[in-house]
């Protein structure tokens, strides 16, 4: 059963990223060999060869993180190590470009670029490894004590009231909470 279809589309997205990538690369280094172009004297069978190169290395490193979140998709989890630093990696490279297309390229391509970064974030902060460990422990989502709304009713008590807190051995048991008295203006 697929949860979170995000993961699967960032997968999609990323790998028709890589391959454009790759092939416009590679596109242009075969122009420019064909041209056989310069620019301020260099030489052009060494721009092609780097924009080859480029092509090669740029579409390795988008197929890597489309790898990263279709494993996230099928293993149904958060990423983990490496796997987290390429896909914030990879975000990180999108708001980067989405500023240098909004000026060279369009406000078209600059979108492009928001909505493939809105939805890498969205996959790193719908798989959060804290909320979903806990919540597959069936444990309280909130973290415990951690900053969570204390009136906040447990989704699943039958009369909708706050949960009640986990009793340890060594803890004394909690003072009853009392609302604060009434001001007057």
């Amino acid at each position: 059963m697929v949860r979170r279809p995000v993961a699967w589309i960032v997968a999609v997205v990323l790998l028709a990223e890589a391959l454009g990538i790759a092939a416009l690369n590679w596109f242009m280094g075969v122009v420019v060999d064909r041209q056989n172009m310069s620019m301020a004297g260099l030489d052009p069978d060494k721009m092609s060869m780097s924009a080859k190169i480029g092509g090669v290395v740029f579409g390795l490193y988008f197929a890597l993180c489309a790898l990263v979140a279709l494993l996230v998709a099928i293993r149904n989890r958060a990423p983990a190590g490496l796997g987290r630093v390429l896909l914030i990696s990879v975000a990180v490279v999108h708001g980067l470009l989405g500023a240098v297309a909004w000026g060279m390229v369009g406000w078209k391509a600059f979108l492009y670029m928001v909505v493939v970064l809105a939805l890498v974030v969205l996959l790193l902060m719908t798989y959060d490894r804290e909320n979903g460990a806990v919540a597959a422990a069936g444990g309280d989502a909130g973290g415990g004590d951690t900053g969570g709304d204390a009136d906040a009713a447990d989704p699943g008590s039958e009369d909708g009231g706050p949960a009640p807190e986990p009793v340890t051995k060594d803890a004394p048991p909690a003072a009853p909470v009392t609302p604060p008295a009434p001001t007057t203006p």
